[in-house]
């Protein structure tokens, strides 16, 4: 069922590994019973970390042979990417890890330079063209129906090819007739992550996502946006808990209360300020100008954005949007923005423990993502502090339940084809 309690996902950044090391924190992950590792991706050489970015699906790939239990999420654009090719790559990935597949799908806000001459399409119609390439890519993954494919007892299959139909979709932004020509796959159908907070985001998500994957800074946040979602989930007819929420986790970890307050104290006072006014107008929508600015005095209201006017990641813009309309400082704004707008802690293990557990407690927090493993001084304290903590706890469990990622999410079973 949903809510489970050992449901947790480790960060993978491919754009910092080499392959050897990939594998290395691959096997860490698994041996440490991490449910799944995470591909994020970026499609332009201007964003953040985008220098070295490598493809998901290639990296996760090469992942799937030295691993057998370990979940394998990629996060790929709806926005570039055409439906029946996004069937095809997932469905292999299902195929080539006996089932541990998942596709984070996002509406990408940059990389427009780099499929085409015109300009990034609006934030509605980057959902609309989402919503599109579900609804088609899980028809084509439904095209084969149950008994399409049986063993013949001799190590071959038969094919009922009048259970392999197509699929005659025409919409606005695509016509494919289907079905899919790779075979029935392992969990039917990867699972299904999605990130986006804004309000087309909420429904896309509602409507199509088993997961989730969220910014939500404060707790409070996090109750509004799961209450959210998962009331409109229910009004789509959505099973019970779905979708579950997914939160990243930016740890900052000490062994004592002052090596904490050292630590944040030094992390602060490395803050480099004029890049950081760059960051955060960018974490405002990219079209502020925040030069000259006081540090230690609130962002001007008038210099806020309308969010009608913004055409990237609105759901940032309003996090951080919120933070200004607070009263924080310019400078204090700029830290913040060093987490991007996710969910971020300091203290001991068993302090950032109670971080979880207070979210875990109110029902708000399904799936997490620990990121450090490629970190010798973070891994440690990690694997050795914050996950026995965890589990001492029983907010995480001790073992995979399963043989599909489906199976150790315990997500409910797909509708019926």
């Amino acid at each position: 069922m949903s809510g489970s309690p050992d449901v947790y996902a480790a960060a993978l950044n491919p754009g910092r590994s080499t392959l050897a090391s990939a594998v290395e924190i691959a096997k860490l992950a698994e041996a440490n019973r991490f449910d799944a590792l995470f591909a994020a991706d970026l499609l332009s050489f201007g964003a953040q970390g985008a220098i070295g970015a490598q493809e998901p699906l290639i990296v996760l790939s090469a992942l799937s042979a030295v691993t057998t239990h370990v979940g394998l999420i990629a996060t790929v654009t709806t926005t570039f990417q055409h439906p029946y090719n996004l069937a095809r790559l997932f469905g292999t990935l299902d195929h080539v890890s006996n089932g541990r597949a998942a596709w984070n799908a996002v509406t990408s806000s940059v990389g427009e330079e780099n499929y085409g001459d015109g300009d990034l399409p609006t934030p509605e119609q980057r959902y609309e063209r989402a919503a599109e390439s579900l609804e088609v890519v899980n028809a084509l993954f439904d095209s084969w129906r149950p008994g399409a494919l049986t063993a013949d007892g001799r190590g071959g299959a038969i094919l009922d090819a009048e259970l392999v139909r197509p699929i005659d979709h025409a919409g606005t932004y695509f016509t494919v007739r289907g079905p899919l020509n790779i075979p029935p796959l392992p969990q039917r159908r990867p699972v299904q992550f999605q990130a986006g907070q804004s309000e087309a985001g909420i429904e896309l998500g509602a409507r199509f996502a088993e997961v989730v994957f969220t910014s939500l800074p404060t707790l409070d946040d996090a109750i509004t946006y799961a209450k959210k979602i998962r009331t409109r989930a229910a009004e789509l007819g959505r099973a019970d808990g779905l979708p579950l929420i997914m939160s990243s986790f930016h740890a900052t970890y000490g062994a004592s209360e002052a090596e904490v307050r050292r630590l944040v104290r030094e992390r602060d006072e490395a803050t480099d300020f004029e890049a950081g006014r760059l960051a955060l107008a960018d974490m405002l929508g990219g079209g502020i100008d925040l030069t000259g600015l006081p540090l230690d005095r609130p962002i001007p209201e008038s210099l806020l954005p309308d969010m009608r006017s913004v055409r990237r990641r609105r759901g940032r813009v309003e996090i951080f949007s919120a933070f200004a309309r607070s009263g924080k400082t310019l400078r204090e704004l700029i830290i913040a923005a060093k987490d991007t707008g996710h969910w971020a802690a300091a203290g001991t293990p068993e302090q950032l423990a109670d971080a979880i557990a207070e979210r875990y407690d109110a029902g708000v927090l399904d799936v997490i993502s620990l990121g450090g493993l490629t970190d010798p001084r973070t891994r440690d304290f990690l694997l050795n502090g914050l996950l026995p903590e965890l589990r001492r706890r029983n907010i995480i469990g001790h073992d995979y339940r399963g043989s599909t990622f489906r199976d150790n999410l315990e997500l409910p079973p797909l509708p019926p084809i």
